[in-house]
């Protein structure tokens, strides 16, 4: 099922805008993630890049380590002024991201490096049980990198707990 809404808020000038989408946690549901998000980012005239690793990343997560059979994951994209915000929420609400240090000929373990270098935040929530969603925000208007601020992925930190 996928849902997509745009509204306009009086106090706002720019529109709200929601796509929803529930797929397989699978790799192809994985991959219809991505190429579902980048078709939505282009009907709203919005960057494909990273927005589209993030899903990637996010997606395959929720196929990989999230997987339960006969459970999907949701997709969710959300433009609320000047912020993208890319949700996938999975059934596995009992296995939070951890963030891996992974060896240099390791195949995975670096999704959560790359969703911290790539997002200007990112974090997690439980949700009704047995639901959590991993989340990532791009901020759509360019600002300059804050050295001091240890979500703008200019410092390496990387944490568990969501980021305000």
């Amino acid at each position: 099922m996928i849902q997509e809404s745009t509204a306009t808020e009086p106090q706002l000038d720019n529109p709200i805008r929601n796509f929803t989408v529930q797929l397989s946690p699978t790799p192809r549901g994985a991959r219809l993630a991505r190429l579902l998000a980048t078709e939505q980012l282009r009907a709203w005239a919005l960057p494909l890049d990273p927005a589209r690793q993030l899903v990637a990343e996010l997606a395959s997560n929720a196929a990989t380590h999230s997987r339960v059979p006969g459970r999907d994951f949701r997709l969710t994209l959300y433009v609320v002024g000047g912020t993208l915000r890319i949700e996938v929420t999975d059934t596995r609400g009992d296995r939070p991201p951890r963030p891996q240090d992974p060896t240099p000929d390791a195949e995975s373990g670096r999704g959560l490096l790359i969703l911290d270098a790539l997002a200007d935040r990112w974090g997690w929530a439980p949700g009704p049980h047995p639901r959590k969603t991993v989340w990532a925000e791009l901020h759509l208007v360019a600002e300059p990198p804050n050295s001091r601020n240890p979500n703008s992925g200019t410092s390496g930190a990387l944490s568990q707990e969501p980021r305000r």
